[in-house]
């Protein structure tokens, strides 16, 4: 406590180039609540986001087996109240081991294990959506492309199954397209031609959707979005109610990406379950999901609503921050 003022410690994990995240969590904690900033990541020094926290943590890759006890030793040295992991290959550890983070006195923000396992595989989450009557596009598998590539319509669009920030992605524009053989399991769906949306979606920790926020996605750098502006639409709400519906172990952010089909109207493409790149102009907007996990972990009431504001733009720009 600093006055009457807790001090709530949250860790941004695989930080990154995640400033402005960072940012949006140093300013939650309102009146009653200071928030100090840790950070981690392979190379903290030369990670801008480590450059910006109070503190800041080398830790191995997500996918080496001696990354969780690393962070757990930051957790219990630190007295770590929540962390935020950022990257999709580190959800599954996290939530692996969102107990054993709880009983060291930390919130893991990850979603249950078995939604991590779904939206993790890009196909298996059109298959769950669809289950669900969430509206997608026709999927396929490799298989399932090579043995009817002649009654398929083309072009079609390639993605990697566990893939993320736009790697692997193709579009085949006839089955002559086709490679021998791809590296990683692939899914194949039709190439949708609309405006892009991305949804950004709160839940609490009671499991209750509390917003909604879209926003259409102008331009776009590396898969995440560059210019921005919120929409107030009551189709992507009604779809963003469908998902929850679909993944009753989700938990706080999630964002989805649609395509507003000019044939079909609007199709899912896929889910994030953490914060996505473009959260800064949600937040802006008066969606703070930041403040309303910030909230939950320090007992007070959460303060989450629907009430953002429609038509706010998002121009990024590149900033530095210089050491030495």
């Amino acid at each position: 406590m600093i006055g009457t003022q807790q001090i709530v410690r949250v860790l941004i994990s695989s930080a990154g180039r995640r400033a402005a995240l960072l940012q949006a969590f140093r300013g939650a904690g309102g009146d009653s609540s200071r928030v100090e900033l840790h950070a981690c990541d392979l190379d903290p020094g030369l990670s801008a986001a480590c450059a910006l926290a109070d503190v800041a943590h080398r830790v191995p890759r997500c996918t080496d087996p001696t990354f969780i006890p690393a962070i757990d030793r930051i957790v219990r040295d630190h007295g770590i109240d929540l962390i935020v992991p950022t990257i999709d290959p580190e959800l599954p550890a996290y939530a692996a081991s969102a107990d054993r983070f709880a009983d060291a006195g930390a919130r893991v923000h990850v979603s249950a294990p078995g939604v991590i396992h779904t939206v993790r595989d890009k196909l298996r989450t059109m298959q769950v959506l669809q289950r669900a009557g969430v509206p997608v596009p026709p999927t396929w598998d490799e298989r399932a492309v090579r043995a009817s590539s002649s009654d398929l319509r083309w072009p079609l669009f390639a993605k990697p199954v566990a893939g993320s920030a736009s790697r692997g992605l193709a579009v085949l524009a006839d089955p002559d397209d086709l490679p021998p053989a791809f590296p990683e399991p692939m899914l194949f769906q039709p190439c949708l031609i609309g405006p892009e949306y991305t949804v950004n979606m709160f839940i609490d920790q009671g499991g209750a959707l509390r917003c909604t926020i879209p926003h259409r996605r102008l331009q776009t750098r590396a898969g995440e979005v560059e210019k921005g502006k919120t929409e107030r639409r009551a189709d992507l709400a009604r779809i963003a109610s469908q998902i929850h519906a679909a993944l009753p172990g989700a938990r706080g952010v999630l964002c989805f990406q649609v395509i507003d089909d000019r044939e079909t109207g609007p199709r899912v493409i896929e889910i994030n379950a953490r914060f996505g790149g473009g959260y800064p102009l949600a937040h802006h907007a008066g969606a703070r999901f930041a403040d309303w996990l910030v909230d939950e972990v320090t007992g007070r009431p959460c303060r989450a609503h629907d009430n953002w504001r429609d038509g706010v733009t998002m121009l990024r720009f590149d900033d530095a921050v210089f050491q030495g």
